[in-house]
């Protein structure tokens, strides 16, 4: 079960990659792609430049590959299992705050995921390792 949810913590921090990757060549009828950091719905009206929202944006997300990648080492005991509760929130947190700022509607399963992550963490205490006792 901790190898589980060490790879989906590890699949949900490289989704955020693609934020730093050349979106593909649009196609005729297809969609948008939706990882984007050259506008923010939150920031591009208030005057700052697409590249200061890039840097912010990717900034956020190496923090929260960073965070979301300890927290799933941390998970199968790579690291110390007392810093899990702190890398998982962390790396939620850290994520949401991507997903909701550079908002697109596909992106709504991650937020629910770092939602999920963060109640789970900070509200209700759980951890993959029943009382953190390893």
């Amino acid at each position: 079960m901790k190898i589980l949810i060490a790879a989906l913590l590890v699949g949900h921090a490289l989704i955020h990659v693609s934020y730093l990757t050349p979106a593909p060549a649009p196609t005729v009828g297809g969609p948008a792609w939706p990882f984007n950091l050259t506008s923010s719905w939150l920031v591009t009206g208030v005057g700052i430049n697409a590249d200061a929202v890039a840097s912010m944006g990717r900034l956020l997300v190496g923090a929260t590959v960073v965070a979301l990648v300890l927290a799933g080492l941390a998970t199968i005991g790579l690291l110390p299992v007392a810093w899990w509760p702190i890398l998982a929130a962390t790396g939620a947190g850290l994520s949401l705050a991507t997903l909701l700022l550079f908002f697109h509607p596909w992106l709504v399963l991650g937020i629910a995921i770092d939602a999920l992550l963060l109640w789970a963490t900070l509200v209700v205490g759980w951890s993959p390792f029943g009382n953190m006792g390893g």
